[in-house]
């Protein structure tokens, strides 16, 4: 028995090994075990019944039977005895071959079930991958996007399917067929199957946008010096290039500006760009100190009247795709409850392709030739 076992064991690692899990490897040697006992102690029962049945027979008939007829009771049952055994080997070799074939049927059945399993765990990594990837976008879309109507439930209506599926990798389709569920098709069986969905908390989900838009909101008056933080400390980088400036790395820039080109920020006719915007920090800092300039102060004595000065004569800025143009004009227009009337010379361009090309100078001309004409 143990030899067998052993056997079997050593083909199917032989055979199987490298398509099977180490936990599936064991578990199919496990039913293979207990196969060949169950088979193996099955007939060796019914031999040693049956040797059992045929001495008792034997001491039944030698009891009453006469000397003379002795030898031949023996011989007689001696052979029953050598028949049984025979019957007994034969059982033995035909459940060999069965419990072979067994064998094989059940480690194919194990093999299929632990690749089906394989699967399912992929595409259910792949499912929690986009998940998380999803959740560290939701800052995102909420800073470009978001209102205080924005929930779950809604959340899809107000992000364009291409902006969704450039940041995330998923399209809205499909976001929301985990959100609601629906029916499918097995690509394997052909089958309509239904996905429940659901795979969202709407609860924790909502009031995670109510706290990220009250932050945002709090965070907005980037002219107020109390604040310390910046709303972008809480809306985690992207792998697309969705990639934000550190402000203390951008407060480092401007005043290296400001001290290779002294009073720069005095002059009401300088211009300021930047090229590449992403959360618009570069921005708000130049508009800060055009702001708190005591020239421009002198000049503007007006806040509001100096700021549309600001934004329609001395501020440029070009972002790369549509979710970074809405994330920066609404952290630098943030502040102003009135932004939607500001004047501003805020665009929509990738500049990299003309930057590249070496006609940036030329494209620029283009992009804001109405400013140059008003």
């Amino acid at each position: 028995k143990d030899t067998l076992k052993e056997n079997l064991i050593q083909t199917v690692k032989d055979s199987y090994g490298k398509e099977m899990t180490k936990a599936t490897e064991k578990a199919v040697v496990r039913q293979i075990e207990n196969k060949t006992d169950a088979v193996l102690e099955r007939h060796y029962g019914n031999y040693k019944i049956r040797k059992k049945e045929i001495e008792q027979q034997r001491k039944k008939e030698l009891e009453n039977a006469p000397p003379a007829d002795i030898t031949k009771i023996n011989a007689a049952y001696d052979s029953r005895q050598a028949q049984n055994k025979e019957n007994f080997i034969a059982a033995l070799q035909e459940s060999t071959r069965e419990i072979t074939k067994e064998s094989a049927e059940i480690t194919v059945r194990a093999v299929e079930i632990d690749k089906r399993q394989r699967e399912k765990d992929a595409i259910e990594d792949e499912i929690r991958k986009h998940l998380r990837g999803f959740s560290r976008t939701i800052p995102s879309f909420l800073m470009a996007y978001g209102t205080d109507e924005t929930t779950l439930e809604n959340f899809d209506t107000v992000i364009p399917d291409a902006v969704f599926r450039e940041v995330t990798t998923i399209s809205l389709k499909e976001f929301r067929f985990l959100r609601d569920g629906g029916d499918y098709t097995d690509e394997e069986t052909g089958e309509t199957k239904h996905f429940n969905g659901h795979l969202f908390d709407p609860v924790v989900f909502n009031d995670s946008i109510k706290e990220f838009l009250a932050l945002k909101k709090k965070l907005a008056n980037y002219f107020d010096e109390s604040n310390k933080e910046d709303i972008f400390d809480y809306i985690p980088p992207q792998k697309n290039n969705q990639i934000f400036t550190p402000k203390k790395v951008v407060k480092e820039m401007v005043d290296l500006l400001e001290k290779e080109n002294p009073g720069c920020f005095d002059n009401p006719d300088h211009t300021f760009i930047d090229l590449y915007m992403k959360s618009g920090l570069y921005i708000t800092e130049i508009v800060k100190c055009l702001y708190n300039s005591e020239k421009m102060k002198a000049l503007y004595p007006d806040g509001n009247n100096r700021l549309d000065h600001i934004f329609a004569v001395q501020m440029f800025g070009l972002a790369p795709s549509e979710i970074i143009y809405k994330i920066a004009t609404a952290f630098i227009l943030g502040f102003d409850e009135n932004a939607a009337d500001r004047k501003h010379n805020f665009k929509l361009y990738d500049a990299l392709p003309a930057a590249k090309k070496g006609a940036l100078e030329q494209e620029l001309d283009k992009v804001f030739a109405s400013q140059k004409k008003s």
